[in-house]
This record gives C-alpha cells, sequence and structure tokens, in this order.
C-alpha cells in the first residue's frame, strides 16, 4: 500500500452546505420560453498565443437562482432573432457546466462554461466568414462583465458524478472544451471541502492540439503535486506529439498506451467518462474494441455489461 502523501494546500470552505443536501439533480428550473436572465461576471481567454483558435473561461452570476450538479449543461440563448423563424428567438446551445455546484467564488451563485469561438474559414478564399460563426459562441467570448444573458437549465444526468463510494475510480476522457465536466468534478475532489470527500483515483486524458491550447492546465499539475496517489494526468498534444506508429498522438493513441490498466480498472468498477466532439468516439470504440479482441473478449459484450453497470458515461456534440 502506498503511504498517502502529505497535502500542501489547504481545502477551499465552501457555502451554502445545504447545495449537498438535493437526493436528486436539479433539472430545468428555467424552460427556454422563460429563461433566466443571468450576468456575466468575466470572459477569460484559456488558450496561449499558437493555440488554433479561441477558447475562453466564462464566468455567470446566476445569484444561486438555477442551482446545478457537476457534469450537468446549461442552455444558453443568444440575443437576436433566429434567422429561420423571424421575430422568435435563437435555439438554446448546451454548454456543460465547468465549474462546482459552488462556482468559481465558492459561494453557490456563478457558474463557468469553457466555449470555444466556432468560426467559419470559406474554403475557397481561406478567409473568415463572419457571418457564419456561431452565434452564441462568439456572443459569450465577447461579452463583457456585466452583460445580461439568458439560461435555461441546468439539463443532463448522463454525466453526474457517482458518489456513493468515495474510493472509486474515476476515468476521464476529453478532446478539447469537453473537459469541462471534468474541472467541475476535480474541483470538488481536490480544491473544495465538501462533506464527500474524494479517496478514489481520478485519470484525466485531455487531447488537444499543442501545448498552447492546454486547459486548466495549471489546476491539474497542482493536483499532481497535491495528490500524487489519487490524480492521474495524461495529455495528447496532436500536433507536438507522435504516437507508436509516427503518427499524430491523439487522444485514442494515449488510451492504447494504458489499455491493459484501464481494463482491469474497469473490470473492478471504474466509471469511465467521454466528453468532447463526437468525431472523437468512432476512434476511441475502434482502440478499445482491438484492444478487446487482443485480450480475447467481446467487445460488444463488455460495453453492454459496462453500460449495465453504469460505468459508461458519454456526452459528445
Amino acid at each position: 500500500m502506498s503511504v498517502p502523501q502529505a497535502v500542501s494546500t489547504p481545502k477551499v470552505a465552501v457555502s451554502p452546505l445545504d447545495l449537498e443536501d438535493a437526493k436528486e439533480p436539479p433539472l430545468n428550473l428555467h424552460k427556454p420560453k422563460e429563461p433566466y436572465t443571468a450576468t456575466i461576471v468575466s470572459v477569460e481567454r484559456l488558450v496561449g498565443p499558437k493555440a488554433p483558435g479561441e477558447t475562453c473561461h466564462i464566468v455567470i452570476d446566476h445569484g444561486g437562482n438555477i442551482p446545478y450538479w457537476e457534469g450537468q449543461s446549461y442552455g444558453v440563448i443568444p440575443p437576436g432573432e433566429n434567422p429561420k423563424k423571424p421575430g422568435a428567438p435563437h435555439n438554446v446551445r448546451l454548454y456543460s457546466i465547468a465549474s462546482t455546484r459552488y462556482g468559481d467564488s465558492f459561494d453557490g451563485k456563478t457558474a463557468s462554461l469553457c466555449v470555444r469561438r466556432a468560426v467559419y474559414y470559406d474554403p475557397e478564399t481561406g478567409k473568415e466568414d463572419p457571418s457564419k460563426n456561431g452565434v452564441c459562441s462568439n456572443f459569450l467570448c465577447d461579452s463583457k462583465p456585466g452583460d445580461k444573458v439568458k439560461i435555461a437549465g441546468p439539463s443532463g444526468k448522463i454525466m453526474l458524478l457517482p458518489e456513493d463510494d468515495p474510493n472509486a475510480t474515476h476515468i476521464m476522457i476529453a478532446t478539447g472544451t469537453g473537459v469541462a465536466p471534468y474541472r467541475g468534478y476535480l474541483r470538488r475532489m481536490f480544491m473544495e471541502s465538501v462533506p464527500n470527500k474524494f479517496n478514489g483515483l481520478a485519470w484525466l486524458f485531455l487531447g488537444v492540439a499543442n501545448n498552447d491550447s492546454l486547459l486548466y492546465d495549471d489546476e491539474f499539475s497542482k493536483y499532481l503535486v497535491d495528490y500524487p496517489d489519487n490524480f492521474r494526468y495524461d495529455r495528447a498534444l496532436s500536433r507536438e506529439q507522435k504516437n507508436k506508429n509516427g503518427g499524430k498522438m491523439y487522444v485514442q493513441d494515449k488510451i492504447e498506451e494504458y489499455s491493459d490498466e484501464i481494463f482491469k480498472l474497469l473490470d473492478n468498477g471504474a466509471h469511465i467518462y467521454f466528453c468532447g466532439l463526437k468525431g472523437m468516439m468512432p476512434g476511441i470504440q475502434e482502440t478499445l474494441k482491438r484492444v478487446a479482441v487482443e485480450r480475447g473478449e467481446s467487445w460488444d459484450e463488455k460495453l453492454s455489461q459496462l453500460k449495465k453497470n453504469k460505468q459508461w458515461h458519454v456526452e459528445v456534440y
């Protein structure tokens, strides 16, 4: 048995602790037709100069009126009218919440979103066409402190963090802004002084383009120092690292590197989470299937068992 390391950072006190009392997650407290008007607190660029695209961390003050649990999403309704339905508001855009229920100020009154600005480049000219840019992501990334934002939700139960076993293993796999819910989980596990004391293993795999594209890397690196027995963190940098075949290093290649260990952990009841762009799943599934075959197992049977045991959590967009 390894001896737990001394923790160098005291945990942060959070309030109100009655946010722990609810037995069921809050769901759809504000419908899209009657959204809550929240206020932007801050917008901060998360990525370095060499990152392709821009990703922002956006803190929103909801005044405690839209409580949520880690792993849920908010719906954002950007201002303006829906071009497909003149006179009607825009459709809701869902964003995974990147903070714990206590928010970044630990008082239960804010929520944070991790938003990548959706930009469209014309394939003919190679120039940006602002008329086709993502309406909501650009509104959020361009917003200023004090701006109003219409919020619906919270929604989602798939990515809720099961906390019945404080010694459980949680394997979290993300591409890009798919890291949002895991930031919430990890702050709850390692940063906040909450009644649910976590003493298991959290293992994060994050796939991004390059070092400048890493999200929340300082936070995650600090957990590695403070909780070396409870946290592991593997980065897949597709433009800077090579996989074992000399190709680009994607998150599924990192999973393959540790596949034996991952399969053993799953056999022992670990939870596995996937969050990010839809395109991440086929490559990951192929890798897991190949590994299962090499181990003499049927991936389809294993997957169906994982789903049945509620160990398999997927949210892709």
